[in-house]
């Protein structure tokens, strides 16, 4: 599946745990939901990725963590806040170049109408 098709498979699914739940609720609730959402697509889907920082030969293991990271190219950040902010932006952008991704998405669930809780971010060094 292309990137563009999988985004929007993912976008799909959270819009409709979005739907089914609403806006108020904790990231971890969001980010099981749409985990189990997912797994239904027959996708590769992983939960909690360990992303460690790699400065020239050191390797610093320091619990940074992607919410999810599906088929191995789009990486979600799962949030629920009122809006998404530049550190937002920063952390999604980081985990794409540690990992070397294609694509992120940050996906906002503290919002009235899902359509207004989604980034989409690209790695532009790749």
């Amino acid at each position: 599946m292309k990137l563009n098709e999988l985004s929007g498979e993912i976008i799909k699914r959270a819009m409709k745990v979005h739907t089914a739940l609403g806006p108020g609720l904790l990231e971890s609730a969001y980010s099981r939901c749409l985990y189990y959402e997912l797994m239904k697509t027959k996708l590769n889907i992983e939960k909690e990725v360990p992303q460690p920082v790699i400065y020239e030969e050191v390797k610093l293991d320091h619990g940074y963590r992607i919410d999810l990271l599906v088929e191995r190219k789009i990486v979600l950040e799962i949030k629920s806040v009122e809006a998404i902010t530049d550190v937002h932006e920063a952390q999604l952008l980081t985990y794409l170049k540690l990992g070397n991704y294609p694509l992120g998405l940050i996906l906002n669930f503290h919002v009235k109408s899902m359509k207004f809780g989604i980034k989409r971010m690209i790695n532009s060094t790749l």
